[in-house]
């Protein structure tokens, strides 16, 4: 199989999801590889109505950094993948995913028939 194009689609939504987590949160200096949400913040001294929306957005940057870290580890293992000659070969079956759910999502793990597996 011919994985060029799969690696590059994967490489760009690589850069696009670490820039996203990068406007919302950090790296995790104390656990390689996770990231973590940052409150927003002003940057002038916060009142009360702006603590309570700092607080809110905070706890909406988590929920969307869980699910771009989500995502985004999941493009790192297919890339692996890619690299060490299983990309496309279903985790449950064996057998080879098809090119058109490899186009529809080149991160899947498994054939349409394993979709749900």
């Amino acid at each position: 199989m011919n994985t060029d194009a799969y690696r590059k689609k994967l490489g760009e939504e690589r850069e696009r999801l670490e820039k996203e987590l990068a406007s919302i949160g950090r790296r995790n200096p104390a656990v390689p590889g996770d990231w973590e949400a940052v409150p927003s913040g002003t940057g002038r001294e916060a009142d009360e109505g702006d603590a309570a929306e700092n607080i809110e957005g905070y706890a909406e940057n988590v929920a969307v950094v869980s699910d771009l870290e989500i995502r985004y580890n999941q493009v790192a293992a297919a890339l692996g993948r890619i690299e060490n000659g299983t990309y496309g070969i279903c985790s449950v079956g064996g057998e080879t995913i098809e090119p058109a759910r490899l186009a529809a999502d080149p991160a899947a793990t498994t054939c349409t028939a394993h979709l749900n597996a």
